[in-house]
C-alpha cells in the first residue's frame, strides 16, 4: 500500500512521492522542473480555460514547445516514486507509465486538430483521455512480453 500512496502523491505533484521516499534531491529537481514547465507552458491558464469550456482560449494560451515536456516528466515522476517505494517489481511494469507518457504527448500534439463527436477537446481534455489508450497499450504489451519470457 505504501507504493500506491507514493504514486498518488506523485499524481498530485511530481516530486512529492520522491520526498515521501526520502529522495529529497530527486524530489526537488522534479518539483523545480514541474514549476518551470508549468509556468513556461502556461499550464494553469490552460487548465482554467479548459474547465470553463473555452478551448480556443486554452489553445491560444498554450506554449506547446514547453507543454510537450509535461507528460514525460509527469509519468516518469509517478513511475519513479512507485518503483522506489517497492512497487513495480514484475517485469516490464514500467510499460503502462511509458506508453501513457507517449500517448498523452501525442494527445497534446494533436489537441488543436482532433475532434471527438465534433467537439474540439484542446490541450487538457484530449491528453487526459489519451491516458486510457496509453495504459491499455502498455498493459497489453507488458502481458505479451511476460508470456514470452
Amino acid at each position: 500500500m505504501a507504493a500506491m500512496e507514493k504514486l498518488f502523491w506523485s499524481i498530485a505533484l511530481p516530486g512529492f512521492g520522491q520526498f515521501l521516499n526520502g529522495k529529497y534531491v530527486k524530489g526537488i529537481v522534479l518539483i523545480l522542473l514541474e514549476f518551470l514547465i508549468n509556468v513556461r507552458s502556461n499550464f494553469n491558464a490552460i487548465i482554467i480555460s479548459s474547465f470553463h469550456g473555452d478551448i480556443d482560449a486554452a489553445i491560444s494560451q498554450a506554449n506547446f514547445q514547453w507543454l510537450m515536456f509535461y507528460p514525460c516528466l509527469y509519468f516518469f515522476a509517478m513511475w519513479d516514486a512507485y518503483k522506489d517505494a517497492g512497487g513495480g517489481k514484475e517485469k516490464y511494469s514500467f510499460l503502462p507509465f511509458a506508453f501513457s507518457a507517449y500517448f498523452v504527448t501525442l494527445g497534446t500534439i494533436f489537441s488543436t486538430k482532433v475532434r471527438l463527436f465534433g467537439v474540439l477537446l484542446g490541450p487538457i481534455w484530449l491528453p487526459i483521455l489519451s491516458v486510457i489508450p496509453g495504459l491499455l497499450v502498455g498493459y497489453i504489451i507488458k502481458k505479451l512480453l511476460t508470456k514470452r519470457a
